[in-house]
């Protein structure tokens, strides 16, 4: 199987490299719609671990098509980008929207996919500097 995710490291906080995933989001005309604090909510449950956020991001345009195409690709969206800290290191992490056109063949995602590839990668990279 392909990859299906791009991780980058950062020297960041994880907190500061989760409001660094926020504004670059806003810039590549993406919208935050939910941050999860998954290691909060884990430690509420006796669950203690590192570091681990999920940012929800999405661009309405985008997801009007990909949905116009194939509805079932709503289970892939919206685009997650993971925050987490593991051995003292930052890493941000996204599945590869590309992937999502493997997914359901014949629907045409691949030009869709690849141009929010390119919006999500620029997003990830950019919140690592």
């Amino acid at each position: 199987m392909k990859d299906f995710a791009y991780t980058v490291t950062s020297a960041k906080t994880v907190d500061d490299a989760v409001r660094a995933v926020e504004q670059a989001t806003a810039a590549h005309g993406f919208r935050v719609l939910h941050t999860h604090d998954i290691a909060g909510t884990l430690a509420e449950k006796g669950f203690a671990r590192e570091p681990l956020k999920l940012v929800e991001i999405c661009n309405a345009k985008a997801a009007h098509e990909v949905l116009e195409k194939e509805i079932a690709a709503v289970l892939m969206l919206p685009c997650p980008i993971a925050i987490y800290a593991q051995g003292g290191q930052t890493s941000i992490s996204t599945m590869l929207p590309t992937r999502i056109g493997e997914f359901f063949p014949g629907r045409d995602l691949e030009t869709i996919a690849a141009q929010v590839e390119k919006a999500v990668l620029a997003i990830v990279e950019e919140s690592a500097r």
